[in-house]
């Protein structure tokens, strides 16, 4: 019997501190107005310093469990999309796992940089599909504070903290996931990168002198892939869904700068209201930022059953990609 797949659950934690433009303009040299100008941020929320990605993630696991109404030992595999895991290994996902009681979850973690919560779902999706799980819960989580330069005003002014997570099942064909497209332009590496930390370059007085283990990124030639990748992952979902753009209620696409997500509004011809941003309370949250924004949108009404719903992302790597659904409600 043809199935498909759905999100049963949604759920999403943000840090209580918030770190306003105000507050960035006392650490850099920087204004209110030029942050705004240049990327729509107004404020961003950053995490305790106690607190590790899988801490956040946690807590937005319990909310989207909660949501779909079943318990822990109802998911079968755990996907964490993060850039900041806890540590390189074990994976995020697998103290997640832990932490809810999960037992009987396989766990693994993602790394697509901002785009690792759609791939996520893809590969959630792939998974029920093929028979491997019957409940998925992804996650995308970030504790980017902790890789940001809080010197560097070019970046510093950008990133901030949240976890979003959905639980997934099989539904019927038609419903829920109606397509996906995932892309990769390995050529941009070096354009978008946390330089040191790994095998190329392990940590060493000298890293951590040139501040290599901080987040590195050429802004403009970012914003010109961003662009170009957003509105193309959308056209090629849509074309593989067989939808067109009027049968679109709202987008979601990653919050990482307000002028990117206009400028692909304005290639695609489509108005920003149908696009849903929160990026001026929340920065760039990387993995985080797409969960996060669907969960406002359908707590506060918003997106409703029946919607066609576009999510888009593009990070690091470079990666990009984008899920087609008609929201069946959670």
């Amino acid at each position: 019997m043809e199935i498909s797949a759905t999100i049963t659950g949604i759920g999403r934690y943000v840090p209580p501190r918030v770190l306003t433009n105000s507050d960035l303009e006392k650490m850099v040299e920087t204004t209110d107005e030029w942050i705004v100008e240049r990327t729509g941020i107004r404020e961003r929320h950053i995490a305790p310093p106690e607190w590790a990605t899988s801490d956040l993630a946690v807590e937005a696991a319990k909310r989207a469990l909660a949501d779909a109404g079943i318990s822990s030992q109802d998911i079968d595999l755990i996907i964490v999309g993060t850039a900041t895991p806890d540590m390189i290994f074990p994976a995020t996902a697998c103290l997640v796992q832990d932490r809810i009681g999960a037992k009987n979850a396989g766990a693994y973690d993602l790394s697509a940089a901002c785009s690792s919560f759609v791939y996520g779902l893809a590969m959630a999706y792939g998974a029920i599909i093929g028979g491997l799980a019957q409940r998925v819960l992804v996650i995308g989580a970030e504790t980017l504070s902790r890789i940001t330069n809080w010197k560097d005003r070019s970046t510093c002014v950008l990133f901030g903290d949240s976890a979003g997570a959905v639980v997934v099942e099989a539904c019927p064909p038609g419903q829920g996931f109606l397509s996906f497209f995932l892309g990769a332009d390995g050529s941009g590496g070096d354009l978008l990168k946390l330089p040191a930390g790994g095998s190329r370059l392990p940590a060493s007085y000298e890293t951590v002198e040139r501040d290599l283990h901080y987040i590195y990124q050429n802004g403009r030639e970012v914003f010109k892939f961003a662009v170009k990748a957003m509105p193309e992952a959308i056209e090629q979902v849509l074309r593989r869904a067989n939808l067109t753009q009027d049968q679109v209620k709202w987008y979601i696409p990653h919050q990482a700068n307000l002028r990117i997500i206009e400028a692909a509004s304005k290639r695609l011809g489509e108005p920003m209201e149908k696009f849903i941003v929160n990026i001026d309370r929340y920065g760039n949250t990387s993995s985080a930022s797409v969960p996060v924004a669907l969960s406002e949108a359908v707590d506060d009404g918003r997106i409703r059953p029946g919607d066609v719903v576009v999510l888009v992302a593009f990070g690091g790597g470079f990666t990009f990609g984008a899920c087609a659904l008609r929201w069946t409600g959670s």
